[in-house]
């Protein structure tokens, strides 16, 4: 399938969520690899489905930061919304702690703080991701992290509405905040609260609050205490508790805060053979990075 005239696609997608389905693709007039999301229509038409479309779309255009996937451009197909996007390789958290288990502290600590990093980037721009989660995680090749799939995200602006549907909460049970469970609000904290529960996962190679159904786990999230991580340092311990406080106001400040805490484990990083490069192959990002860690730190 040829969509606008220049992005050959792939018969069958890479993956699909609740909003749309990922097809890899070619651009024929720039001769390079993208992404393409289509929305998808589960039950008709839906205009919300196609606001938080459009709304995600706005959202990648202004969030310039190299841990988040960058839109191309953005169209019809058929009467069918599509994002044309950057293609990122890598396995998602999910997956490399589905294949690997519980990660190394100082993998976890690393992949919680680079996701930090674009946290802060959106935050500083009233963007709040809502839907934080290991399958929304992607650590690429040379180690860098990239947050996926920004559908559920928030504009915190004094005109934008917020999305609803009668009898329903929006986003995953497993990693939702309380306050997003009891009010449908979330904040900044929000996001943060969901990112503790993805480091836990790391960190225990299960997650955090399980349940026969969605509800039970939406208990266990506003009532039950988080157990301990055995035999991580008692501080990222202490860390992890602080994130998952179930009032906002007693976590971590901002993601500038948390990404400081994290940032002591982060270090020594071993080899995750079958999901990185060996060390040996150049990495431009790396090179960059490092460069621009010289300046004024």
């Amino acid at each position: 399938m040829v969509i606008g005239d220049r992005y050959e696609l792939d018969d069958l997608p890479l993956g699909q969520g609740g909003m749309g389905a990922v097809y890899r693709g070619h651009d024929r007039r720039l001769d390079r690899r993208v992404a393409v999301k289509f929305l998808r229509f589960p039950g008709g038409h839906d205009e919300e489905l196609e606001r938080r479309f459009v709304r995600e779309a706005r959202i990648l255009a202004r969030l310039e930061h190299a841990g988040a996937p960058i839109l191309y451009d953005f169209g019809t197909h058929e009467h069918r919304l599509f994002q044309v996007m950057q293609f990122i390789d890598g396995v998602t958290v999910a997956d490399l702690v589905s294949e690997h288990g519980p990660l190394p502290v100082p993998w976890a600590a690393a992949i919680a703080a680079q996701a930090c990093a674009v946290l802060s980037a959106a935050h500083a721009l009233s963007i709040c991701h809502r839907d934080l989660k290991p399958t929304n995680l992607m650590l690429c090749p040379d180690g860098s992290v990239k947050v996926l799939d920004f559908g559920l995200a928030m504009l915190r602006e004094a005109d934008a509405a917020p999305f609803t549907r009668i009898g329903q909460i929006l986003g995953t049970p497993a990693y939702m905040s309380p306050e997003q469970i009891q009010s449908g609000v979330a904040g900044p904290r929000s996001d943060l609260y969901s990112l503790g529960c993805v480091l836990h996962e790391m960190l225990t190679g299960r997650q955090l609050f399980v349940g026969p159904t969605e509800y039970a786990v939406f208990e266990k999230q506003v009532n039950e205490r988080p157990p301990s991580v055995p035999g991580v340092p008692g501080e990222l311990d202490r860390l992890l508790a602080d994130l998952l406080e179930k009032r906002p106001e007693d976590r971590p400040a901002d993601a500038n805060a948390l990404y400081d805490r994290l940032q002591p484990f982060a270090v020594d990083l071993p080899m995750l053979p079958g999901f990185l490069t060996p060390p040996t192959v150049p990495s431009p990002g790396r090179m960059y990075a490092r460069m621009v860690g010289r300046v004024l730190p």
